[in-house]
């Protein structure tokens, strides 16, 4: 009888040389290094999920910081080049456990370690997620460093804090694509303007498989340009950094409102949105960032099971106080706004991702949300 082939994809192991992860508060991890060799900074933040690990390092409100899977075992599945959520990986560098050069699913095409060293991502592994997340969690968010080319820790301190803190910090034009671009059906029944802040793919996917032809424009666009072009909605998209400081984009957002046009925001868009109706933003002691965080619908009275991954929420007296805004949704571990609506505008807008690709799937009816409010708007063609 014949042996039958292996599915197994093996890349020949090669001792991996070391590497240290050093926090701001003087904390220090030694492993291995994962990816290419080299040095790498950012904000040291965790991500709780089980599976997605491709559509998380290439989710743009990563940009800048240092991910901690706290999955033990990450590259096990490989990476598939259509699983993405923009153009290259977002993410500073990755902590984790396992980094798997071994992978067993026949559709995927290479090893994580060919993809972090073909895009030049430093990682640690070998090291135990565990303590650093409990450090994390218990500590707060703080800039770390990770290198596998210099193992001088008090170098690696002197380099540390030269790091700007998030806290202040505008990412956004770092990720928001430099030219307009179009997705969908030219012949579609409606439009919607996205303004990109580092938007994922998968929004722009949930809106055109929806029968919307969108128009993806650059963070710098003018309210003037976006409004030409006549668009029956506006989404107002995620992205990274610290919102409280992207003052020119509340000042764009408010035109964009005054239109009367329906405006949907996702996490950075909704802390936008948030922000042209004075309420403000804060700086989360450790942020959300997985794909099982419970969120309570207020409106329906049913739970939700989201993907989040931001550092910034949105104050509740804030909204509370503010006789034209409606909470919408809490997060239910800790009852942070997840989500508010203007209640005479047709203004929605929510903390988490319910495009979330792979999953879950829990809140995809807020694209449906959105589609009603623009039909119930949009004037009938004449015959």
């Amino acid at each position: 009888m014949e042996e039958k082939e292996s599915r197994t994809h093996r890349t020949r192991y090669t001792p991996l040389p070391p590497a240290v992860l050093v926090l701001e508060d003087g904390t220090v991890f030694h492993g291995k290094a994962a990816g290419a060799i080299g040095t790498t900074t950012g904000e040291i933040c965790f991500n709780t999920g089980m599976t997605g690990y491709q559509e998380i390092f290439t989710d743009p409100s990563y940009y800048g910081q240092i991910l901690v899977a706290t999955n033990v075992h990450i590259g096990n599945y490989g990476i598939k080049d259509d699983e993405v959520e923009s153009d290259s990986i977002k993410i500073a560098g990755l902590v984790c456990k396992k980094f798997s050069e071994t992978y067993s699913r026949p559709a995927a095409q290479r090893s994580i370690k060919d993809y972090f060293q073909n895009e030049g991502v430093v990682g640690i592994c070998e090291v135990d997620t565990r303590a650093i997340v409990r450090h994390i969690r218990d500590a707060g968010a703080m800039n770390a460093i990770i290198s596998s080319d210099n193992l001088d820790i008090e170098s690696l301190k002197e380099q540390l804090k030269k790091v700007p803190s998030m806290a202040g910090l505008e990412l956004s034009s770092k990720v928001s694509t430099k030219e307009s671009y179009y997705a969908g059906d030219v012949n579609a029944p409606r439009k919607v303007a996205l303004l990109d802040l580092g938007v994922k793919k998968n929004i722009v996917r949930c809106l055109t498989e929806r029968g919307n032809y969108v128009k993806v424009f650059p963070m710098k666009t003018s309210a003037e340009e976006i409004l030409s072009w006549n668009p029956d909605g506006i989404m107002i998209s995620n992205g990274p950094g610290d919102p409280g400081v992207m003052k020119d984009e509340v000042a764009l957002v408010t035109k964009l409102i005054a239109s009367n046009i329906p405006v949907f925001g996702i996490c950075l868009g909704h802390q936008i949105i948030a922000q042209c109706f004075g309420l403000s933003t804060y700086k989360t002691k450790i942020g959300h960032r997985g794909i099982n965080h419970p969120v309570l619908n207020l409106i329906t009275g049913k739970s939700e099971i989201t993907s989040q991954n931001h550092g910034f929420a949105v104050k509740r007296e804030d909204a509370q106080s503010n006789n034209e805004i409606e909470i919408t949704h809490v997060n239910l571990n800790d009852n942070t706004i997840e989500g508010i609506r203007h209640k005479t505008k047709k203004v929605f807008c929510v903390q988490y991702h319910p495009e979330a690709n792979p999953g879950p799937h829990d809140a995809r009816y807020l694209f449906d949300d959105f589609v009603n409010l623009m039909m119930s708007v949009k004037k009938p063609v004449s015959a």
